[in-house]
């Protein structure tokens, strides 16, 4: 690992910070679980630090998922305050969400980093896309949703989401909204969502890191790394409250706008990171 000025330092650690802050606030606020935030500040963390190439991508992805545990859990219980959380919509993605985050861990491990940082370049794309076009315009007229549907779209969002670092809140969204359920319960349920997704996926990327790949980055327990937890959770969990509160008093439509354009430009600043290391 390299060994770094206190000038890098302090850069590093107010990078770190600042992302913490808006990825807890985003977490809270639009249920995105704050990970589309947080990968690519970690990236670039353990890219400063001088990480191997090999698994740079892999700890960045599996700290992400186990610090979303105590931001999901601060955001549900935010959302429960104002009624705002389906659990049994929860309930009934419990195993199938589990069996998505087995076979998606089982992708993660075995991708190489540049591939990766491509599946994440364009997930942020079209994430972005969303946000900016589509969220705002999706009505608010409940339909009922067969346990089929639901079954399959679990399976999936656990699938996806472990490969990315995210807790699933891009993709629970856009589907409960899909589904005519309102914007804010579909945030309040995303969060408790991702809380089964970032709880199940660290486990999974521990085992797959420690089993499956024997890494030994230090600080880290498989694929988690300790220190990018430690400093990023504290800030995360303060910001998540914030942000969960702040659902109920701001127009989100502007902020859905200019949280989509800044997800393009992450995206374009993986894929450019992707042609660069691959």
């Amino acid at each position: 690992m390299e060994i770094i000025n206190s000038g890098e330092l302090i850069n590093l650690l107010t990078v770190l910070a600042v992302a913490a802050a808006v990825a807890g606030f985003m977490a809270g606020l639009l249920g995105v679980g704050g990970g589309i935030i947080m990968v690519p500040a970690l990236y670039y963390a353990f890219t400063v630090l001088d990480f191997d190439i090999v698994t740079r991508m892999h700890l960045s992805v599996g700290t992400s998922l186990a610090i979303i545990i105590p931001t999901s859990i601060i955001s549900t219980k935010t959302h429960m305050e104002y009624d705002a959380v389906d659990f049994k919509m929860v309930k009934s993605f419990g195993i199938f969400i589990l069996l998505g985050v087995i076979a998606g861990t089982f992708l993660a491990v075995n991708l190489k980093t540049p591939a990766l940082v491509l599946f994440f370049s364009i997930f942020a794309f079209i994430v972005g896309l969303f946000f900016i076009f589509v969220r705002e315009k999706l009505m608010e007229n409940p339909k009922k949703i067969s346990n089929f549907v639901k079954n399959i779209s679990g399976v999936i969002i656990g699938f996806i989401s472990v490969p990315l670092g995210i807790g699933g809140g891009s993709l629970m969204v856009p589907f409960m909204r899909t589904f005519g359920y309102d914007i804010r319960k579909s945030i309040g349920t995303a969060a408790a969502v991702g809380f089964l997704i970032a709880l199940s996926g660290t486990i999974t990327m521990i085992i797959g890191g420690n089993i499956i790949d024997n890494v030994n980055t230090p600080f880290s327990l498989g694929y988690i790394n300790i220190l990018g937890f430690i400093v990023f959770v504290p800030v995360t969990m303060i910001m998540a409250r914030i942000g969960a509160k702040a659902v109920y008093k701001i127009n989100k439509s502007l902020l859905s706008k200019i949280f989509g354009t800044f997800l393009i430009i992450v995206s374009i600043r993986s894929f450019v990171e992707y042609l660069t290391i691959n």
